[in-house]
This record gives C-alpha cells, sequence and structure tokens, in this order.
C-alpha cells in the first residue's frame, strides 16, 4: 500500500492509494500485456527513475496487485495477481475517456509496443470486428493483431516481443498498416479510411486498400461531441 493515505473510508480513496502514485497505472498498464522483468519494464517506460520503479513495484506487491514469480527461462517476473488484473475493464474504460483529451504527441513523446497493445485492445469492437490479420507498424514500434471470431490476439513483433511476450504469430497478415501518432483520428472517427489515404496519415503496403475499412470499424473509440450528455 502507498504510504499516502487521503483519511477516507471510501472505495475510491482505497483505490486511489493502491496504484494512483505516479507511474503505478503504467505498470499496471503494462502488466496487463503480459508477465514483465524489471528490466523490460524499465525500458517500456524509459522516463521512470529506477528507485521509483522499485518504490511502485514494492507498494504494489504490498496492496496485493502485483507478485514476483520465477518463470521458466526467464527468471524472476512481475505479473498482476487476480485481483490486479480484475482491473483491466476499468483499465480499458479509462482509456477510452482519456483518448477523448488527446491532443498531438508533445516533443519527446514515444509510443512503445505495450502502450499500442493496450491502445488496440481499448479501441477494439468486438461486435463489429472484422475476421483478419493486421499487421500495424507506428514508429519503430510493429504488432500483429489477429482477429477471430471476435477475439482479439495481438503479438509484439517489433522491438522483439521480450521472452514473456508469447508466441509470435506465423503466416502473413492480411494487410500491412504503417501510421503515425494520427491514427487515432481514424481510430475517432474524424476520417474515413479513404481520407486517413489520401492524408498520409495512414499507408496499406499490403494488402487491399479495403483492409482499412475494417480495420477503422473493428478499432473504433467514438468520439463525444463538447456539451454531450449521453
Amino acid at each position: 500500500m502507498a504510504a499516502r493515505s487521503y483519511g477516507q473510508y471510501c472505495g475510491v480513496t482505497t483505490a486511489v492509494e493502491l496504484i494512483g502514485e505516479r507511474w503505478s497505472l503504467l505498470i499496471v498498464r503494462d502488466l496487463l500485456v503480459g508477465p514483465r522483468r524489471y528490466t523490460d519494464l524499465k525500458q517500456g517506460l524509459p522516463r521512470i527513475p529506477t528507485n521509483i520503479l522499485s518504490t511502485r513495484l514494492k507498494e504494489l506487491q504490498e496492496g496485493g496487485v502485483v507478485r514476483r514469480v520465477p518463470l521458466l527461462n526467464c527468471g524472476l517476473v512481475y505479473e498482476l495477481t487476480p485481483y490486479g488484473r480484475s482491473f483491466e475493464p476499468i483499465m480499458l474504460a479509462l482509456g477510452r475517456w482519456g483518448f477523448q483529451a488527446m491532443g498531438d504527441p508533445e516533443e519527446g513523446d514515444v509510443v512503445t509496443p505495450d502502450s499500442l497493445t493496450m491502445a488496440l485492445r481499448t479501441a477494439f469492437q468486438a461486435d463489429v470486428a472484422t475476421d483478419g490479420e493486421y499487421e500495424l507498424h507506428v514508429g519503430d514500434v510493429a504488432l500483429r493483431a489477429s482477429v477471430r471470431d471476435g477475439g482479439l490476439r495481438i503479438a509484439q513483433l517489433a522491438p522483439p516481443a521480450p521472452p514473456v511476450g508469447g508466441r509470435l504469430p506465423e503466416g502473413d497478415p492480411d494487410a500491412v498498416i504503417v501510421a503515425g501518432p494520427g491514427i487515432r483520428h481514424l481510430i475517432g472517427g474524424d476520417l474515413t479510411a479513404a481520407e486517413a489515404i489520401e492524408q498520409d496519415v495512414v499507408a496499406v503496403v499490403r494488402g487491399e486498400d479495403s483492409w482499412l475499412d475494417a480495420f477503422s470499424a473493428t478499432f473504433h473509440i467514438a468520439r463525444m461531441t463538447a456539451g454531450s450528455t449521453t
């Protein structure tokens, strides 16, 4: 448990005390992708001081959110407990809420494999998802998103996935999509697939352009208008 106490008897207060300290939510975000070694977490959060990472991991362990376990061929890794993993739907809802206020990236802002993985999981629309294999490149990050029967599986291609990141997919993807941060305008519905291609926001470098329509329907976060009450 974090040392800070708000002195209120409330579930929201307890949640904030558990994961509300700076960097804690991002550690949980990355562990929702999969178990990670200390060095993997540090690499995925390049701005976090090492002493803060150690402190936050200790607090999350004391709060029953994270545990440290041995993993074959990987040594000791950090993973979420069942209690910690139950935070996933809240994290996805938080990502959708934060998406509404995202502007252009600031200088030095980075996209990491884990952050992009969680972004796709946040935007995934299972009820209208089109089955297929999408390979998405954003900067130096590349992911393979496999959609089947309303389910989503994501593998990290580049930079190489951590040893605990799971098996890479086999076979060629249906579409290879290259994009910059402006892909949020496609996911948010500000641009159609055709407009995104025309404005060089994205490019389909393998497969038919029609796969981008399928991608934008499968990964979508509806924009809220100012003053909306619904």
